[in-house]
């Protein structure tokens, strides 16, 4: 896949493509629905599958400090996309010059003279240009001006209420990992390479990899059941702290992964976090003691977890 930042970078190789247009936080279903299709009628007219994307995302230019927390950091965006088979992404600088453009502008420069496109496919909740006065009529108008085909795609319902970006952020911060995973159609990941810490999980014998978070404001915070992947691990048992270790007066926001049963160096190493089942609320204990008892209190209830679900899989199969 390809990555193409800002308009200035586009060769001319790159375009005439069929193209969608949004955030893609968490690539949820619903987001996967508006993928397949883009890329259904690419493969058909033999053009590049093309999404784009804006960074920051408008809400976090607009109002930086109530923005709603991100499901995933850009990186594995990228990687997610990637992965479902996404030829390039076009990734367009949110700025004062592009909040205040028109929708005329918005889509004679990016959209034709820009990528080109050829056909485009929104979502049903779609808006773009300078008090978000483009929509999916404005499109249909504008298509058939220029020449580009315009489809809207259907809302995409699980247990008979839309999927969203706000509803797995919903179920992700009320410690429901079963939903959000429903909704995003594989397990809640957060990837990130493996920083020093303090050593203080060494001094109470339960080291941790850690992942600082920096600006991926995570809707969600607690202890959990985790696996890992990467650094040559595959699904490794794991039991993560996320928030900001009230016992040791942490500031940063970071997620601490102790892995079961390993023996290694991982500093360096890029590894990517699923959690799988939610533990308990992040507190702050009376001392190191009281939180060792507590971290190895999590690792039984984790180790138990996992034993129940190999036990479950074992019978399904």
């Amino acid at each position: 896949m390809e990555l193409i930042r800002g308009i200035h970078n586009l060769r001319r190789q790159q375009r005439g493509c069929v193209a969608t247009i949004g955030n893609f936080d968490g690539v949820h279903l619903g987001h996967q629905m508006i993928l397949r299709r883009v890329q259904q009628e690419a493969q058909a007219r033999g053009l590049t599958s093309t999404v784009m994307l804006f960074e920051p995302q408008p809400a976090e230019f607009f109002y930086p400090a109530q923005a709603p927390a991100r499901l995933m950091s850009l990186r594995d965006k990228l990687c997610t996309l990637a992965a479902m088979g996404v030829d390039q992404v076009f990734c367009a600088r949110f700025d004062a010059r592009l909040s205040s453009q028109l929708a005329a502008d918005f889509v004679r420069d990016l959209l034709v003279d820009g990528l080109n496109v050829q056909h485009l496919v929104i979502g049903d909740d779609f808006r773009f240009g300078s008090g978000r006065e483009g929509d999916f009529d404005y499109l249909q108008q504008a298509g058939a001006e220029y020449g580009f085909g315009v489809e809207d795609s259907p809302t995409c319902e699980y247990q008979g209420e839309r999927v969203s970006s706000t509803r797995v952020r919903a179920a992700l911060a009320a410690g429901n990992l079963t939903q959000a995973e429903a909704l995003l159609g594989r397990p809640y990941r957060i990837s990130g390479r493996v920083h020093h810490g303090d050593k203080l999980g060494r001094t109470i014998d339960v080291p941790t990899a850690n992942l600082p978070l920096r600006q991926l404001h995570v809707p969600l915070g607690g202890v959990f059941a985790v696996t890992v992947n990467g650094a040559g691990l595959v699904n490794h048992p794991a039991v993560a702290n996320m928030g900001c270790r009230p016992t040791v007066a942490g500031r940063n926001w970071r997620l601490e992964v102790h892995l079961l049963d390993f023996a290694g160096d991982l500093y360096g190493r890029h590894i990517e976090v699923s959690l799988r089942h939610f533990l308990r609320p992040e507190q702050k204990f009376d001392g190191l003691e009281a939180l060792r008892t507590a971290i190895h209190g999590d690792i039984a209830q984790a180790r138990q977890w996992f034993a129940a679900r190999a036990e479950t899989d074992h019978v399904d199969e």
